[in-house]
């Protein structure tokens, strides 16, 4: 591998790693437009591991706001991501996967008086499948496999 394809590969996964990064700020920030922007025009998104539908990615971000919009807290984290960068024969392909654990917390609005609102949590794995296009990478296909969750409880 020459000196340039090796920068080549590593500006690469750097790129992809912020498609990752955004995707998740976005769904914090309920940033939706900015959302569906990081998809590929004929990109899919798969949310049947949490409750969800396979559906165009337009559609999977707008369930993603209307089953958000009572949680409007939310810290995204997304971690122990393992990308597969497609290989051209020692040269970077256009083609990427990522599978990456996320951590979700959740919750209300705070209340005017300070008090704690209740925190949900889930947690899980997704699938991310990347294509390089004109403008940069972008998501070709999201699964996300909700695989736990925890809810606040009544006792105290």
């Amino acid at each position: 591998m020459t000196q340039r394809v090796a920068l080549a590969t590593v500006m690469d996964r750097l790129s992809i790693d912020a498609v990752i990064t955004d995707y998740a700020v976005a769904v914090d920030e309920g940033a939706w437009d900015a959302c569906t922007a990081l998809f590929t025009p004929d990109g899919r998104a798969d949310h049947r591991g949490a409750g969800g539908a396979e559906s165009s990615a337009a559609e999977g971000v707008r369930w993603l706001a209307e089953s958000l919009r009572l949680l409007p807290v939310r810290q995204h984290l997304v971690v122990n991501r393992r990308l597969d960068l497609e290989d051209l024969g020692g040269y970077p392909g256009d083609h990427a996967r990522v599978r990456a654990d996320y951590l979700r917390p959740t919750g209300p609005a705070p209340a005017d008086d300070g008090a704690a609102a209740p925190v949900f949590l889930t947690g899980g794995r997704y699938e991310f499948e990347l294509r390089r296009t004109d403008t940069g990478w972008r998501i070709r296909r999201l699964i996300a496999h909700e695989t736990w969750r925890c809810a606040p409880t009544d006792a105290g």
